[in-house]
């Protein structure tokens, strides 16, 4: 096991010793900066161009720092060089993470940078005659100085990659929010633009139960907008719009979040995500459809969509077709309707009616016979049958 580095504000060198090496400062900086261009792939660019001139002087500065640093009289100083230059490494890792270059070719740079600057200082002692103690103990505070540098910079990427990942969520759920309320095309591309967001063709709408979104998002392309709070309609629903989800690729997504609770929409063009959010909130709320672990799939519910698209006319209407039946009890009604409604499906069939409803085909007959005095013609209407069929084959709204 290694030791530990030193704390380089711990150790001091003679004026003596460093005078030689800064009148060479400016030679180690420029191999120090070739080393790291020929070394570290992702610096080659960087440097060629403005930016290399500014980094350059970083170098530099970073150099000439070291050496105010260790070359200060023993005893506190308050006034420490070592600050600024940690403030400044800070600054350098979180520009890194601005300009999407990642903590490996930074701290590649550092590694590079540590090694050719301690070989050129080391050089240099040499040649004025520092005795070999003194040129270890210098390799120490070398690189006891970089490794003080690069935990800043590492500090910096670190804090800025979590601040712009947290920016990035709030322009995601903003964009995500103007998708849902159907804001004008202008306002959500720009949203979009914020995001840093590319617009795919088509985005889906899925619904699923907050506690297990975390676990489909994760399930479902990476770009996948995910938004909590989407209204009272969906409460303790989560709205996830997920990028083209049409053709081949539903039948993917549904079997992926298959075992879980989810209400899958139809894709639409991506800037008409709030109409497949509708048919989604409006599958959810179909009398008697279960959602608990099992995936509804909203194209497998077109009809009754339709039918219940206005759930108050329904209502009337199943008021109005059952009126002639008023009259009655309610249990002798009951026995009635669920006649009429098998003696409807079956188209007549007096042995299925029968079969269905566990009764004898008389019955059946006696049934019939009431209702027909009841409705007279209208159960000869084709009007009529057709609004007896949606009546009494839709489930009745919800009540309040």
């Amino acid at each position: 096991m290694t030791d530990a580095l030193p704390d380089v504000r711990s150790f001091r060198l003679s004026p003596e010793v460093v005078a030689p090496l800064r009148e060479g400062l400016s030679e180690v900086a420029l191999q120090t900066i070739d080393a790291i261009m020929q070394e570290v792939p992702a610096y080659s660019e960087p440097f060629a161009g403005e930016l290399g001139v500014k980094i350059e002087r970083a170098v530099r500065a970073a150099l000439g720092t070291f050496l105010s640093l260790v070359s200060r009289a023993y005893g506190p100083d308050p006034q420490s060089p070592l600050a600024p230059a940690l403030e400044a490494a800070y600054a350098l890792g979180r520009g890194e993470a601005r300009s999407g270059r990642s903590l490996d070719a930074l701290l590649g740079a550092y590694r590079v940078g540590a090694r050719v600057a301690w070989r050129e200082l080391a050089k240099i002692s040499v040649g004025t005659g520092q005795p070999a103690a003194i040129i270890a103990h210098f390799a120490e505070l070398v690189f006891a100085y970089i490794d003080e540098l690069s935990a800043a910079s590492v500090a910096g990427h670190a804090d800025e990659r979590a601040s712009s990942g947290r920016a990035r969520l709030r322009h995601l759920e903003d964009l995500a929010r103007a998708l849902l309320a159907g804001e004008a095309e202008h306002i959500i591309v720009a949203a979009a633009e914020r995001a840093d967001w590319p617009p795919p063709e088509t985005l889906t709408a899925v619904l699923v139960p907050e506690h297990a979104a975390r676990t489909a998002v994760g399930l479902l392309d990476g770009r996948t907008l995910q938004l909590s709070d989407a209204g009272p309609m969906v409460q303790d629903f989560s709205v996830l719009l997920v990028p083209d989800v049409d053709g081949s690729s539903r039948a993917a997504v549904t079997g992926m979040l298959r075992g879980h609770s989810a209400v899958v929409g139809p894709a639409r063009p991506w800037l008409q995500a709030r109409a497949s959010f509708d048919r989604a909130v409006r599958t959810l709320q179909i009398p008697g459809l279960s959602t608990t672990g099992r995936v509804v799939d909203t194209e497998d519910h077109l009809a009754a969509l339709v039918l219940t698209a206005d759930s108050q006319a329904l209502a009337d209407l199943r008021a109005k077709v059952l009126a002639p039946l008023a009259g009655g009890s309610d249990s002798a009604a009951a026995k009635l309707v669920e006649t009429l409604r098998s003696w409807l499906l079956h188209q007549g069939r007096r042995e299925e009616v029968a079969a269905e409803l566990f009764i004898h085909p008389q019955t059946v007959r006696y049934r019939m016979s009431r209702l027909r005095e009841l409705y007279g013609d209208k159960l000869s209407d084709p009007t009529w049958l057709s609004s007896l069929v949606i009546a009494l084959t839709v489930p009745p709204p919800a009540g309040p």
